[in-house]
């Protein structure tokens, strides 16, 4: 359209031109003519004909030179046209080839010009476009086409004539920066330019610098940043408003000078100095500064940021209060190298990993182990560049995995190192970034190889005995179970052997403990040998189990037989000669039962009824056997359940001084005594049920349910009596009793020095030194420990030397002599003076008689027990003794 208008105005002038010349020819030729009056006719002929001629002549000339006139503005017309033309073009293709989109309107707003770009930035075509299209006319089709933005016309053209112009959002994510501006002659120029890029990297540094400014914001030390020119701050955090006590919009834009006192000043540009001349282009130093009147000491660090050109651009700066904490700052810089030695050197390795090309960011010193190269190698490499192609393939796998997951991994693999494969437990992390998108893998490696070997070991002495080697009851009762399903379904049968090692309770007794180990190192080597092949397992101290095929009950018997005569060949064991025997009980698959446990338990039967019989020999399970060990099973579900159920009771029996008669003798204390109410069968006896939770090892459940009940009741007693409760060697083989103890007299309150715990020799005979061991730490709570039934036992008097007891009982069976039989009577006097001479107080138990309390008194027993001053029962019954107000009368038995 601007083309055809400049056009058409060349035209016109030059035609415009050319009619004033021509004009300017005929105008003096009609003034002549008009001068007077003419006659054609009359005037030629009074004309010279020469003079004609010339008129003539000159009239061909000045048609002549009218029509060269024509010729040469005809001539000039399209040179002219042809120039226009060819500056049009040039004018047109530099405006199409421009990066903006642009459309120019006349004063009546009608588009005069508009380039590609513009139709390209709006999917438009030329063929969109028509005559004296207005500017409205295309917002109209823009907003038909879904390309305006939602914005009226007048808003349209108000905000692009504003100076930031205004931006429109395409469908398609573009967005297009529109700016327009009015020309002096009324028309109008509007620019369209794509600005999606610029938007995009704009937002991104805006959010770049909005994090960074957030992070320096929040650095708790005095952060700030000035000019290298002129020193001026920039930029300072919250800290450092804090510290100075103004904002930093006071701060930036001047520099040291104008906002401190001169010495401050002057301090702060010498740091400032110093920094830009040190060689790492980081300098640290202390120095005073004042602040409200107050010296203080500030620690900085400066460091000289540089642009891309390795030029100086701006001085950043780090500071803080140090005053109040500068005799720790070498403590503290101790303790920081010790933290980043200790992290480096930890025994677990730390690798970073970049997700999107798997190259390796960052390793600590324990990485080098796994990487087989140093640490500041590794940085940049990939897991194909470290390690060999199948190892490789297989890592990177596992962190694919890991990284689409998102969440935590872990597993062990083997990676090859310089000391040979070992087993690392490796844990995988991925840390996504902003858009939700796996960033980091962070990956730990543990070397667990020694662990795992040592789980290993454990979980073989978890089935195998730590003594002998031989598998344990767990073992062998999973040998048992394979055995059956091996055997279910065929007549195959097989013998399950409980082989009892007698003597080895004499040999620990003579020989010690040290050699009935190696003892029983050699029976289980006999065994073995002999059952060529049988499995053989160490079920309990003195007890062995054997499995043995074949044809049944004869090879069961016959291999019994034949290890009875192994063992019963003389042992000889650190140059001393050792003898010992078997008891054999035996059970057969699938005659005796169906499953390991009972088979076991059968075969245990049996031999329970052969050492009834005699010892060395072999006894093989019937059904109709004893009905006592039915009952015994039987009853010890029942304990169990009791147990659980809560029917056991607790009743007290009195502890007095030894005096002449009842009323002399004081009392000081109680014993707990366990008592069971059987739903059917009524009060069980504790000689009947007490053996039973020994033999099956409910004891030490119970046991400690006593002595918790034990505790909380003397507790609560007003007068601060003591109390003994009984524990059972198994209480100390199996469990923390010490521990166990110690928490009882925390949650009851119970003054250790009122609780007594009475033990039997059987807890030094199974292990003295363990035993012993247990005794000391237990006494060392203040509890006081006594020998229980001394003299029914196996007494020995270096129990008594190696232990310090508090008090010996002297059994009931010498009590109830007295008097009867001078041998009991010498022994009780015996053992007082025994006791008396290591320091150790006695009680003798089962007093019944007034005869019996006054021989103890007279031979200077210390205390006294039994039914002459009370039987056991609820405490209830002895409210009076204990301090409480509701007094009952005291059961006595008088004779």
């Amino acid at each position: 359209m601007a083309e055809k208008n400049w056009h058409a105005g060349s035209t016109i002038l030059i035609a415009v031109q050319a009619v004033a010349c021509l004009g300017a020819a005929i105008v003096p030729a009609r003034a002549f003519a008009l001068s007077e009056p003419f006659a054609p006719g009359a005037y030629l002929a009074e004309l010279d004909p020469s003079l004609i001629w010339e008129g003539l002549i000159g009239g061909i000339a000045v048609c002549s030179l009218l029509t060269a006139i024509a010729l040469w503005i005809n001539s000039a017309l399209r040179r002219a046209r042809r120039s226009q033309l060819r500056r049009n073009a040039f004018v047109s293709s530099a405006m199409n080839n421009l990066n903006q989109g642009v459309v120019m309107t006349d004063a009546q707003r009608r588009i005069i010009f508009c380039n590609d770009r513009y139709l390209e930035i709006y999917s438009l075509s030329r063929s969109d476009l028509w005559a004296d299209m207005s500017g409205y006319d295309i917002l109209e089709l823009r907003r038909q086409r879904g390309v305006l933005g939602g914005v009226s016309d007048d808003e349209f053209y108000e905000k692009a004539a504003s100076p930031n112009g205004l931006i429109t959002e395409l469908p398609d994510g573009r967005a297009i920066l529109v700016k327009y501006f009015v020309l002096p002659n009324g028309g109008s120029v509007a620019t369209h330019l794509d600005v999606s890029e610029q938007r995009t990297l704009s937002r991104q540094l805006a959010s770049t610098k909005k994090f960074l400014e957030s992070v320096l914001d929040n650095v708790p030390g005095c952060v700030a940043a000035k000019t290298i020119e002129d020193g001026r701050y920039i930029f300072a955090n919250s800290a450092y408003e804090r510290f100075w006590g103004f904002s930093r919009d006071h701060a930036v834009g001047k520099n040291a000078r104008e906002l401190f006192p001169i010495a401050s000043a002057a301090s702060i540009e010498a740091a400032d100095r110093a920094a830009l001349v040190a060689p790492a282009g980081q300098y640290r130093n202390e120095f005073e500064v004042e602040l409200g009147g107050m010296r203080r000491m500030v620690a900085s660090i400066r460091i000289v940021v540089r642009n891309e050109s390795n030029r100086p651009e701006f001085l950043l700066l780090l500071f803080e209060d140090i005053t109040d904490r500068r005799s720790l700052s070498q403590e503290l810089e101790s303790t920081k190298k010790f933290l980043e030695l200790v992290v480096d050197n930890i025994p677990v390795a730390l690798i970073v990993e970049q997700v999107k090309d798997g190259r390796y960011l960052l390793a600590n010193r324990s990485a080098e182990t796994i990487l087989n190269r140093r640490r500041e190698e590794a940085t940049g490499l990939t897991a194909s560049d470290i390690f060999n192609p199948k190892e490789a393939k297989l890592i990177i796998a596992r962190d694919e995995a890991a990284i689409k997951k998102r969440g935590m991994v872990t597993e062990e693999h083997p990676i090859s190192t310089k000391d040979g494969l070992r087993l690392f437990l490796t844990r995988r992390a991925t840390v996504l970034n902003d858009g939700g998108e796996p960033q980091y893998l962070i990956k730990t490696h543990e070397d667990v190889t020694d662990r795992r070997q040592t789980e290993s070991r454990m979980a073989h002495m978890a089935y195998h005995d730590g003594l002998t080697d031989l598998p344990n009851r767990a073992a062998f009762l999973q040998a048992l179970t394979q055995m059956i399903e091996a055997c279910e379904g065929t007549d195959e049968e097989f013998a399950v052997l409980c082989i009892d090692l007698d003597g080895l309770k004499e040999v620990n007794d003579v020989f010690g403990h040290a050699l009935g180990d190696k003892l029983l190192v050699e029976v289980a080597q006999r065994l073995q040998d002999v059952a060529r092949g049988g499995v053989v397992a160490r079920l309990s101290g003195d007890e062995f189990g054997l499995i043995i095929d074949g044809k049944q009950p004869e090879a069961g018997l016959v291999l019994a037989q034949q290890l009875g005569d192994a063992i019963a060949q003389e042992f000889h064991i650190d140059g001393r000669a050792v003898r010992a025997g078997v008891t054999t009980g035996m059970s057969i698959f699938p005659h005796n039962g169906a499953d390991g446990a009972s088979l076991l338990a059968n075969a245990g039967a049996a031999l329970f009824r052969a050492k009834q019989k005699s010892r060395g020999t072999i006894s093989l399970y019937q059904p109709e056997m004893d009905q006592q060990i039915r009952d015994r099973r039987v009853l010890h579900q029942d304990l169990s359940k009791a147990i659980k159920n809560g029917e056991l009771s607790l009743a007290f029996q009195p502890q007095g001084i030894a005096r002449h008669s009842v009323a002399e003798s004081e009392i000081i204390g109680f014993e707990a005594l366990a008592r069971w109410a059987h739903p059917v069968r009524g009060q069980v006896s504790p000689a009947e049920f007490i053996p039973i939770a020994e033999e099956s090892g409910l004891i030490v459940e119970m046991g400690e349910w006593i002595l918790r009940q034990v505790c909380r009741e003397a507790a609560s007693w007003p007068k601060p009596l003591q109390v003994a409760v009984n524990l059972s060697p198994a209480q100390f083989m199996h469990g923390d009793v010490v521990g166990l103890v110690h928490s009882i007299l925390l949650e009851t309150g119970l003054a250790p020095g009122r609780l007594e715990l009475e033990i039997t020799e059987g807890v030094l005979i199974e292990d003295f030194d363990r035993g012993l061991a247990l005794l000391r730490r237990l006494k060392a709570l203040g509890v006081r420990i006594s020998m229980d039934d001394f003299g029914s036992g196996y007494s020995s008097l270096s129990y008594l030397q190696a232990f310090p007891f508090d008090k010996i009982k002297i059994d009931r069976a010498f009590i109830m002599n007295l008097g009867r039989n001078p041998q009991s009577a010498a022994i009780v006097r015996a053992v007082i003076d025994l006791g008396h001479g290591l320091e150790m107080s006695i009680i003798a138990e089962g007093v019944e008689t007034v005869d019996q309390l006054a021989f103890l008194a007279k031979e200077g027993c210390d205390g006294v027990q039994g039914y002459l001053l009370g039987k056991p029962l609820p405490i209830g019954q002895y409210a009076g003794l204990v301090g409480r107000a509701e007094a009952v009368a005291l059961a006595l038995k008088t004779g």
